[in-house]
């Protein structure tokens, strides 16, 4: 079987010209409105990872790019055809769009795509065991980052991210999209400002995973660097549901394995807990206790949660209760009525609610209407994007700290000043794990 060629003889390229209208269409703007800045000016962009979020992703990068004067310039994955792919992909578009393709280079090692001097930022779309060694490495580059969520696999993950950043003075966006929706953004500036009275308990609710996962051993396909893949997490024999799928792009098993994803509770959670976050008013803090019990069914090689049910509490009272539930939302619950907020809706106990105004001495909150515009325009003018790094860890921690009260299955207290559990070594221990070298951050 050719290696374009899937099982039914449909071509990764017909994929591709597929994904291209079904994926980035809405946000496909004719050239002819575009006011192109003149070259000189245009901002140089590497994609790591451009698998099945990276390439869409990517395209929502170019065409943003397209608009603002930045340009894709790089692709590097671990997968030769996931970046051929995504090479030609790029290239296809800018030729579309420009009437010349863009000279995309490809690359195996994320190391020489961050050597280039003329990258000016990188999006990061990896499995989440590589975000951390990925952002730290590029914020020491001097590269600005756009990093996919969670924004890390662990606490102290995270916080190393916070220090490179910081000490490199490079932006960083966590792709935390719902801050730039007009609905979520809404649910938080009527909450902060008490429309509902005042705040007494946030519900979230993610959806579950489901399926089972194929552990039977194979031969490492020549196009992936499995070892490279596996990075700073322990060696496990090759099994394609532990990596994800060579004919098609859909969903990767990894998202289901522990050792590289937490699961749902990083992978919905860390939006929803980022948007009860911002609703609550404490982006840069979190709870203080959190107790959690959830099902770890068998399903052959996929071991994260299915069914879970979180209890937590912050320092100012509000309690923050996690569900197995659809849709996803969250639900902030006042004294005087509640508003819940989902992907494309927003409802209140009183729809009067959400037709008021927010006054000129009120809280109003940053508004970013599209999350990678936000990030290039950050990238020019220096400012802050909408979910920077502090707050993107802060959001992920909730939900990396829910998951370690899963698995000890009691309550925890936690210190968010110190990022730690309070007397208990035991949860401690979870805050990281040894890397294996050298891919230690």
């Amino acid at each position: 079987m050719s290696r374009s060629k899937t099982q039914n003889g449909f071509s990764r390229r017909d994929f591709l010209k597929a994904a291209a209208v079904t994926v980035a269409a809405p946000a496909i703007v004719p050239s002819s409105v575009f006011s192109r800045p003149a070259p000189s000016d245009t901002m140089l962009l590497g994609c790591i990872g451009v698998g099945r979020q990276g390439q869409g992703n990517m395209q929502s990068l170019i065409y943003r790019g397209l608009e603002i004067g930045a340009r894709v310039v790089a692709v590097c994955d671990v997968d030769a055809h996931r970046m051929e792919d995504a090479q030609w992909l790029a290239d296809k578009i800018y030729a579309s769009e420009l009437g010349k393709d863009g000279g995309c280079a490809a690359y195996r090692d994320y190391r020489e795509l961050l050597a280039r001097k003329d990258i000016d930022g990188v999006l990061i779309v990896t499995p989440d065991h590589w975000h951390a060694v990925h952002a730290v490495a590029a914020a020491d580059a001097g590269k600005d980052i756009y990093l996919e969520k969670p924004m890390t696999y662990t606490i102290e993950e995270g916080k190393r991210v916070v220090e490179a950043v910081r000490r490199n003075k490079v932006i960083l966006q966590v792709g935390s999209q719902q801050r730039s929706s007009t609905y979520f953004r809404m649910a938080c500036e009527l909450t902060r400002n008490q429309r509902i009275g005042k705040l007494h308990t946030i519900h979230v609710w993610l959806p579950p995973d489901q399926g089972t996962g194929d552990p039977q051993v194979m031969p490492v396909p020549k196009n992936l660097d499995y070892d490279f893949w596996q990075g700073p997490v322990k060696e496990a024999p090759f099994s394609e549901d532990r990596v994800h799928p060579q004919r098609d792009y859909s969903r990767p098993g990894w998202l289901q394995i522990e050792g590289y994803c937490r699961g749902m509770i990083t992978g919905w959670g860390s939006h929803m807990n980022d948007t009860a976050q911002w609703g609550n008013g404490t982006d840069h803090t979190g709870p203080v206790e959190i107790a959690a019990r959830a099902e770890f069914p068998d399903r052959g090689l996929f071991d994260v949660h299915t069914t879970y049910r979180a209890d937590g509490v912050y320092a100012n009272g509000v309690r923050l209760i996690q569900d197995t539930g659809t849709p996803a939302g969250v639900r902030f619950e006042g004294d005087q009525g509640f508003i819940f907020v989902q992907r494309g809706k927003i409802e209140a106990s009183d729809r009067e609610i959400l037709k008021q105004e927010i006054g000129d001495d009120e809280i109003k909150l940053y508004v970013s209407n599209n999350h990678m515009r936000n990030f290039l325009e950050c990238m020019r003018s220096r400012e802050e994007p909408i979910t920077p790094v502090e707050i993107g860890h802060r959001s992920n921690s909730i939900c990396v700290i829910t998951h370690i009260a899963m698995k000890l299955n009691r309550k925890l207290k936690w210190d968010p000043k110190a990022e730690r559990f309070v007397g208990d070594d035991e949860a401690n221990h979870w805050l990281d794990y040894p890397h294996r070298e050298p891919w230690t951050v």
